[in-house]
């Protein structure tokens, strides 16, 4: 491992150059034949998102303390981060289209129990479980085609690949989905609007599962043979066998930690203190990730021209450090001042997006083994929908919002030092590297 304070930027092995006469998508970096999956993850995840912004704010107003608002949603981000390791492990062993069908059927299960049994009774024990165990779905859906395009997907157009996945996920959650809240809850109220989600989230399941026909995320991922146990011990196993995937899964925690954290305290931080509308704050959710959608076309693009390592220390550890803070001193020194909070969102959001090359750079570091680190990874970005709420349920009380921005800004730090060793193995940076055959830019029925 290097560990030299300038590290060597990183880059996918060379390659032959791309076929001619492909498709416009082909061009713009997106697989013809995942294009569909795209579209499917953007409004499957609008739908989750439609709740993000203001679902703490919705159960402490009908008669839940805050910190029990806390505790369902950290109990939640445990549900997710399992859900999202298994989403690499069982994508080694049924293939993520099997995996997604999972997802996408628990995510409608348990939201029509939701909203029939436990939201009605508003019963901390019920929502507790369904609302736990709805944790499950939207991982297993999403971080399973996130693995499928990893799988699909050639290294020299990998760090794009994911970059349009991220602009798809994002741009659903929170980012439509947001705009959808602040649009429907004054027509509709609250509860209608998370029917609302169910619709959004059963039209974007649906179109991914019939329409995406990519034969690589039909199968196991796994060589043949592979045992069930086997295969899901090396998912966790890998994290030792390889240190530094186990770095790489640590890095993804905290990447967003802070993001879902602040989705918990910065709702009554903006709407108690600072004197937003709970209209006007959404809205604010929503210029934070219109803003960091784009952003991830981008610098999935850089990563890939200026170096994979190089990108995520700059402009996603040290800029979200530096945005953290903003976040939250920007509106104390303005006051409810949109604009200038807007602006603060904005960074904030775009600085996130300055760390989407750790999904092409983690498979890197185990390239006869994506499938099992893709599930590290994904348990990392599973584990952040836990972490951050669990920080602000634990330092909300002591140190309050303004402390909790400093403990977000400082592990950004600790990230910008973790990447420094998260270098590719050899086999994947040699320029002797080949690609399997590209199933991801056949068009559709050319399989």
């Amino acid at each position: 491992m290097r560990s030299s304070a300038h590290p060597r930027p990183v880059r996918p092995p060379v390659t032959a150059p791309p076929p001619t006469g492909r498709s416009r998508s082909a061009r713009l970096g997106i697989p013809p034949a995942l294009t569909w999956g795209f579209v499917g993850v953007l409004l499957f995840m609008t739908g989750d998102g439609v709740e993000t912004g203001f679902f703490s704010k919705y159960l402490a107003d009908h008669g839940l303390a805050k910190a029990d608002a806390a505790v369902i949603i950290a109990v939640y981000g445990i549900t997710v981060a399992v859900g999202a390791w298994l989403s690499g492990a069982l994508s080694d062993l049924w293939g993520p289209r099997r995996v997604m069908t999972a997802g996408f059927a628990i995510w409608l299960v348990f939201q029509v129990l939701m909203l029939t049994v436990a939201l009605p009774a508003m019963n901390y024990w019920l929502l507790l479980l369904i609302y736990g165990l709805r944790g499950f779905g939207y991982p297993l859906f999403a971080y399973g085609f996130l693995v499928w395009v990893t799988a699909a997907t050639p290294p020299h157009r990998l760090g794009t690949a994911v970059g349009w996945y991220w602009f798809a996920f994002t741009g659903g959650l929170p980012t439509l989905g947001s705009l959808v809240a602040g649009t429907t809850i004054p027509l509709v109220g609250s509860y209608d609007t998370l029917w609302i989600a169910l619709g959004l989230v059963a039209l974007g399941g649906l179109l991914a599962l019939l329409l995406v026909r990519e034969p690589t995320g039909r199968t196991g991922l796994a060589p043949d043979g592979a045992r069930a146990l086997a295969t899901l011990a090396g998912s966790i196993s890998i994290m030792r066998r390889r240190p530094r995937v186990a770095v790489g899964a640590a890095v993804r925690v905290f990447s967003t930690g802070s993001q879902f954290g602040f989705l918990v305290c910065l709702p009554f931080f903006f709407t108690e203190t600072v004197g937003f509308s709970t209209s006007a704050w959404l809205r604010l959710l929503s210029v934070m990730f219109a803003a960091n959608i784009f952003a991830n076309l981008f610098f999935g693009a850089v990563g890939d021209r200026l170096g994979w390592q190089r990108t995520m220390t700059w402009f996603g550890a040290v800029a979200c450090a530096v945005t953290c803070l903003a976040l939250y001193y920007v509106p104390v020194v303005a006051g409810p001042h949109f604009g200038a909070a807007a602006v603060a969102a904005a960074l904030y959001g775009i600085a996130l997006a300055g760390y989407v090359p750790i999904s092409a750079l983690v498979p890197a570091l185990a390239p006869r083994h994506k499938g099992q680190a893709m599930s590290a990874l994904n348990l990392g970005a599973g584990a952040s929908t836990f972490a951050g709420p669990a920080i602000v349920a634990v330092a909300l009380g002591p140190v309050g919002v303004e402390g909790i921005v400093w403990v977000f800004a400082a592990l950004h730090l600790a990230t910008a030092v973790a990447i420094r060793f998260l270098e590719p193995d050899p086999e994947f940076t040699s320029p002797d590297a080949s690609p399997a055959v590209d199933h991801a830019d056949l068009p559709a029925g050319r399989h």
